[in-house]
This record gives structure tokens, C-alpha cells and sequence, in this order.
């Protein structure tokens, strides 16, 4: 089962090359997106060579912006044009580590026969608080003088959004495992309806929302898993995720997950090198 990791980053180099090297696999590929706003050199002179691949299209990614989803999109269209036969994709950022070994991983791919795993809760029943996100205009992917002034101003005067070509929205996370055909559909849905990339580009965080909704709505609904493998804890009223340290070692090698996010190897590298020699045996 080849596997292709799409790694967004952009920082802590070090970082990313100990995830890459934890990862390694002969079926393993890396397609990394380095923020535009980096340096890329910085990148390429620590990393892995073998079967890495940096995504040529870079975005300056900006936080709740569709900049975000854009890089996502730039990355597999690297994927799929690489024509390298991929069985299934993992969107991964570098502040992610992975907690089973990588032979466990590609094993349990192996068996999936399709499925695709994210989240996806109904927004209008189940996550209503991104309700908002969808009926409101947002701003936030351009740049400009007085633009939170206008983005008020318009969502006085101007009707509430709808979604457009009837979707049915759903999301929560953006971090995912999805198959090639599943990537295949996403570029290619997008491509024919950009009046759902423009609606999109003026949705906060979007990239929590697009690719559940496209895939919800398509004929892949049924391969669809409610569960994105992933193991990562939220502090109430928090906009990011915590950052694990060496005390989250027991909850960690308890939860399950494939892969975990948060981590910070500069504050706290410990928790890193604690889930190594006990899941990788490293010394």
C-alpha cells in the first residue's frame, strides 16, 4: 500500500525531517508544502531526500484563510500528477507525530478498502456554531485597509449566504486520510463549480468545512468514517489545540490514533523522544 503524507509547514524544520525519518517507509512518499512566508532552503537542507517531493505551488498561508485550502489543493495536485499509483493520502501538519509505526500504519491502509476518514458533523444540527462561518461574509483571505469595516458593512446590508449547488454541509476537523479517487474527485468537482471555490474563499476556515461537504455530497458519501485517526485535545474557549508534553504520554499511547497533533519539539522535545522509545524502541 503506497502511501503519500501531504505535510503542511512553516517552521521548525528540524521537526519536519524527525517526522519525515519517523514515517519512512519503502511504500512512503512525502509531498510537502512549505509556507510561501519560509525559507526554503532551510527545509531542503535537513530533509530526507528519498521519495520526498516538495509541492512547487506555495501559498503564504494565513490563519482561517482559504490560503490554507489552496495549499491543500496545490498538494494534491502533486500527488495525483505524480502518477506514482497511490493507495491513500494523509493530510498531515508539522506539528504532527505519528503513534503507531510506520509498517502499522501502511498495514492498516491496506485493509480499509476505501474508506475515507475525517469529521464530519452536520453543521446545521450538530456543530452549529459554524453556522455562521457559512452564513456570513468573511474577509479574511484578503488584505486591505478598513476590510473588518466593509465585512461588517456587508453583512448589514447584504442577505444571509446559501450554500451553494445545494450542498449539505458538514466538517470539524481539516486533517484527514482520504484515498486517491476521494483526492481525484475533490480537484475535480472544484474545477467545475467555482462558484464553490468563491464561496469559500469568503468562509472563515473554510479548509474545516470544503472537503467533508464536496465528498458528503458526492457518490463517495458511503466510504465516508466519522473518525480522522487523529488524537488531539482541545482546551475549552482555545483556538488551537494543546501542546503536548511529557505528562500526555499514557493518554497518547492510550488513545488509539494513528498520528496525534499537537507537538513543539523547541518547548518541549521529551514528549517526542518519550513516544519514540516506546512505540519506535528508538534509544
Amino acid at each position: 500500500m503506497k502511501i503519500a503524507h501531504l505535510i503542511l509547514a512553516h517552521g521548525q524544520p528540524a521537526q519536519l525531517a524527525r517526522l519525515v525519518r519517523t514515517l519512512a517507509h519503502p511504500d512512503a512518499y512525502f509531498f510537502l508544502h512549505i509556507d510561501k512566508k519560509a525559507v526554503l532552503p532551510e527545509f531542503e537542507a535537513i530533509l530526507p531526500k528519498e521519495n520526498v517531493f516538495y509541492v512547487n505551488k506555495r501559498e503564504k498561508v494565513g490563519w482561517g484563510a482559504y490560503s490554507i485550502v489552496q495549499a491543500t489543493i496545490n498538494g494534491l495536485e502533486a500527488i495525483v500528477s505524480s502518477e506514482l499509483n497511490i493507495g491513500y493520502i494523509n493530510l498531515l501538519s508539522g506539528s504532527d507525530y505519528p503513534l503507531k509505526r510506520a509498517d502499522e500504519i501502511h498495514n492498516f491502509f491496506r485493509d480499509q478498502n476505501g474508506k475515507n476518514f475525517m469529521e464530519f458533523l452536520s453543521v446545521s444540527h450538530e456543530w452549529k456554531e459554524a453556522i455562521p462561518r457559512l452564513s456570513e461574509y468573511h474577509l479574511t483571505d484578503y488584505h486591505f485597509s478598513g476590510k473588518y469595516f466593509v465585512q461588517r458593512w456587508m453583512n448589514k446590508l447584504l442577505p444571509a449566504r446559501k450554500m451553494p449547488d445545494n450542498l449539505v454541509a458538514v466538517g470539524r476537523s481539516q486533517w484527514m486520510s482520504i484515498t486517491l479517487d476521494a483526492a481525484k474527485y475533490l480537484l475535480t468537482y472544484l474545477k467545475a463549480h467555482p462558484e464553490v471555490t468563491h464561496f469559500f474563499k469568503h468562509t472563515w476556515a473554510p479548509d474545516e468545512i470544503i472537503f467533508q461537504t464536496i465528498l458528503y455530497n458526492s457518490r463517495l458519501r458511503d466510504t465516508m468514517v466519522n473518525n480522522n485517526l487523529r488524537y488531539i485535545r482541545w482546551q475549552d474557549g482555545k483556538a488551537s489545540p494543546e501542546i503536548f508534553t511529557a505528562m500526555d504520554e499514557q493518554d497518547l499511547l492510550n488513545s488509539g490514533a494513528l498520528f496525534a497533533r499537537k507537538f513543539d519539539m523547541t518547548s518541549h522535545p521529551e514528549i517526542l523522544d518519550q513516544i519514540d522509545k516506546k512505540i519506535f524502541s528508538y534509544t
